[in-house]
């Protein structure tokens, strides 16, 4: 999808795409090991149930796997990597290399999330487990600083739709509050566990004035996101993508928003919008006929996320890259999107602000006179139309 002034777009290089500094709301812990570590850590616990024993081809093994067009079967994939996350040593350490990947990506800040509940097979509790994964995002965050990255890393915890703990997980991030944990979260399949099922946590959360997300609006549609809205008050939507089926696209290109639509649009309302995971998962077909490309058109406050950089096998470098690819994106955009999620970030407002203006614009502009100036030694005429930054 190039357009016929391709060479004026001022796309960017995967290089700079990699530099560019960027923001990640969502992001499954469990979903985002390294094969090599999963492999050495199921060997530590005695775990003989991998499907391959050699990284590279259990990498392809899990990217095969969540490739079925089946959430149901995407879900399925993390009984392997919970399995060899039930000690504190595991925990500290995939935590502790999931801050070091994201920041050797260019990732300045994320929420990264994970189900406490899921990981208490080894006789650890609650508490020693967020704990265990708060230390190895803090190991992480000082690994990168040592290699000349800067990153920030919050815990979102995770309350599963078909139990029935999410009361008590969401006592438990309010008690961590502050402490490396800045949300909640329900995660796992949509269909039959509406969010409806967990009001009290909910309730409890909103009296407590702390943040949650809800996964809603990736497999069920609009219910799913009406409900995460209206009966219970998400800050932010876990996916969201189905929020196109309240857009109605003419074929004079004229475009009306439903009324859900609409009042996402109008409250800006983050959605946090995964491309590849959902190509897998069904949401979309392809690339281009993903939901994105329209809504950043209309100027809906979507962010990108990697989801499960594991089995996508992706990186948030590889989800820009692949909209660079396809809509023809530029630097602005990505500082749009990048902007878009970190004033959508669960931290006090004045943290949120200092991340953009002391690092995400200035990291942005760089990378914009790098190209121009690029461009003015091998091409004459492209520096005179300066980058714009006006409202996107």
């Amino acid at each position: 999808m190039t357009s016929p002034n391709h060479a004026t777009r001022r796309t960017p290089s995967p290089d700079q795409i990699r530099r560019a500094p960027k923001v990640l709301l969502h992001d499954h812990l469990d979903g985002g090991l390294r094969p090599g570590t999963v492999v050495e850590l199921a060997a530590a616990v005695g775990y003989d149930a991998l499907p391959e024993k050699e990284p590279d081809l259990l990498g392809a093994w899990f990217r095969e796997a969540a490739n079925s067009g089946s959430l149901e079967r995407y879900l399925e994939t993390f009984a392997h990597t919970c399995a060899v996350m039930q000690t504190r040593e595991a925990l500290v350490r995939v935590a502790a290399e999931c801050a070091q990947d994201l920041a050797e990506d260019g990732v300045v800040y994320a929420e990264v999330r994970y189900a406490p509940e899921q990981h208490l097979e080894g006789g650890l509790n609650l508490e020693e487990v967020v704990e265990a994964v708060n230390e190895g995002f803090r190991e992480g965050e000082r690994r990168a600083t040592a290699n000349g990255h800067r990153i920030r890393v919050g815990a979102l915890l995770t309350a599963m739709r078909h139990a029935a703990r999410s009361l008590e997980i969401a006592e438990l991030a309010n008690r961590y509050r502050d402490v490396g944990v800045v949300g909640f979260d329900i995660a796992g399949a949509e269909a039959g566990f509406p969010p409806t099922r967990h009001l009290d946590a909910f309730e409890y959360l909103k009296r407590e004035n702390n943040h949650f997300t809800i996964h809603a609006g990736e497999a069920f549609g609009l219910p799913s996101i009406w409900q995460a809205l209206q009966w219970c008050g998400a800050d932010r939507l876990g996916h969201g993508v189905r929020i196109i089926d309240d857009i109605k696209v003419a074929e004079d290109g004229s475009v009306t928003l439903g009324r859900l639509a609409s009042y996402v649009r109008d409250k800006r309302i983050p959605l946090e919008l995964c491309p590849t995971s959902n190509l897998q998962t069904g949401a979309a077909t392809s690339y281009a006929e993903h939901p994105i490309g329209l809504l950043r058109t209309l100027h809906f406050r979507a962010t990108v996320n990697t989801d499960n950089r594991l089995m996508s096998d992706t990186s948030l470098s590889r989800e820009f890259e692949e909209l660079v690819k396809t809509f023809d994106y530029t630097l602005d955009d990505m500082q749009w999107f990048t902007v878009n999620g970190m004033k959508s970030a669960f931290l006090p407002f004045h943290e949120r602000l200092a991340i953009i203006s002391d690092v995400i614009k200035p990291g942005y502009a760089e990378l914009k006179s790098e190209w121009l100036f690029q461009q003015t030694t091998s091409t004459r005429g492209t520096a005179d139309v300066p980058y714009a930054d006006g409202p996107r």
